[in-house]
C-alpha cells in the first residue's frame, strides 16, 4: 500500500498542540515536509524541534485574519515551492446554547472555518494543479453528522465546512485534489478537558464525572489519542487514499454508529 509521503509538502493549521500537532507528527513520519501553522511561535519551535525527518517549516499566522494569513502562507509557498497537502484545522468555537450567542458569535467562528479556509486553498491549489497530487484535509467533528448538545455555534460552522468540502471535492476531484472532512469524536485534548470543566460548573458535578458519561456512550470505552487522528490524516494524505473524496470520515471510536 503506497502511503509514502516523501517528495511531498505539507501545511497543517493548528499545529502547536493536540490533534494538529499529531497531524503534523504524522504526516512527518511517512516522509512528508511539514509546515507548522499556528499562533504561538515558542510552542511551534518546540513542535518543530522534535518532528522526524527534515526539511520542516514554521509559520506564524492567525486564521481568524484571513487575509493577513494567506499573504504568509503565499509567500511562504513562494520561498519554498508547492504545497500538496493542506491540513485545515482551526479551534473550536465557545461552548454554549446556539439561541443564546450573539450574531457576531456566528461570523466569529466563521472566519477561520470558511474565510481562512478558502484563502488557504487558493493558495495552495495552483501547485497541486501542477503536481497533479492535492489532498485537502478538514478537522472536523462528529457535529457534521449529529450536533452536539452546548455547542450551538461550533454545530453551525461545522455544517458549514461540510458543504463546503463536499463543494470542492466536486469542483476538484478532476485536478487530481481530494477534499475530505476527518470527524473526531471525544479526543483527549486541552480542549475536551475544557469543555468537560464547563459542562461540570454547569451541572453541578465533577470534570471526572462528566469523562465518565461520556466515555460510556463510546462503544470502544475510551476516549481517543491524537496520534489516532493523525493516523488516519497520514493515511487521507497518501497515495493510497486517491480515491477517497467528499468523505466524512468518523473517527470516534463507534459512537455516531451507536446512536
Amino acid at each position: 500500500m503506497q502511503t509514502s509521503l516523501d517528495g511531498r509538502r505539507a501545511l497543517v493549521c493548528g499545529a502547536s498542540q493536540g490533534i494538529g500537532r499529531a497531524c503534523a507528527e504524522a504526516l512527518a513520519a511517512q516522509g512528508a515536509s511539514v509546515t507548522l501553522l499556528a499562533r504561538r511561535p515558542e510552542a511551534l519551535q518546540e513542535v518543530l524541534a522534535a518532528l522526524p525527518g527534515q526539511d520542516h517549516h514554521c509559520l506564524v499566522a492567525d486564521l481568524s485574519d484571513w487575509a493577513a494569513a494567506g499573504e504568509v502562507v503565499q509567500a511562504h509557498i513562494a520561498d519554498i515551492g508547492p504545497v500538496h497537502i493542506l491540513v485545515h484545522n482551526s479551534g473550536g468555537p465557545k461552548a454554549g446554547p446556539a439561541h443564546e450567542a450573539p450574531p457576531e458569535a456566528f461570523l466569529e467562528g466563521l472566519t477561520p472555518h470558511i474565510l481562512g479556509g478558502q484563502r488557504l486553498v487558493q493558495a495552495v491549489l495552483p501547485g497541486m494543479r501542477s503536481a497533479d497530487y492535492g489532498r485537502i484535509i478538514n478537522i472536523v467533528s462528529t457535529s457534521v453528522v449529529t450536533p452536539i448538545k452546548g455547542l450551538g455555534v461550533s454545530n453551525v460552522v461545522r455544517g458549514a465546512i461540510n458543504n463546503w468540502m463536499r463543494t470542492l471535492a466536486s469542483e476538484l476531484g478532476p485536478d487530481g485534489i481530494t477534499v475530505n472532512n476527518i470527524l473526531p469524536g471525544y479526543v483527549g485534548t486541552d480542549r475536551l478537558s475544557s469543555l468537560m470543566e464547563a459542562r461540570a460548573s454547569r451541572e453541578g458535578s465533577t470534570p471526572a464525572d462528566v469523562a465518565a458519561t461520556w466515555q460510556a456512550s463510546i462503544p470502544v470505552g475510551r476516549f481517543a489519542e491524537p496520534s489516532e487522528i493523525g493516523s488516519v490524516c497520514a493515511f487521507l494524505a497518501s497515495p493510497a487514499a486517491a480515491y477517497i473524496n467528499g468523505v466524512n470520515l468518523p473517527v470516534d471510536g463507534g459512537r455516531l454508529a451507536s446512536m
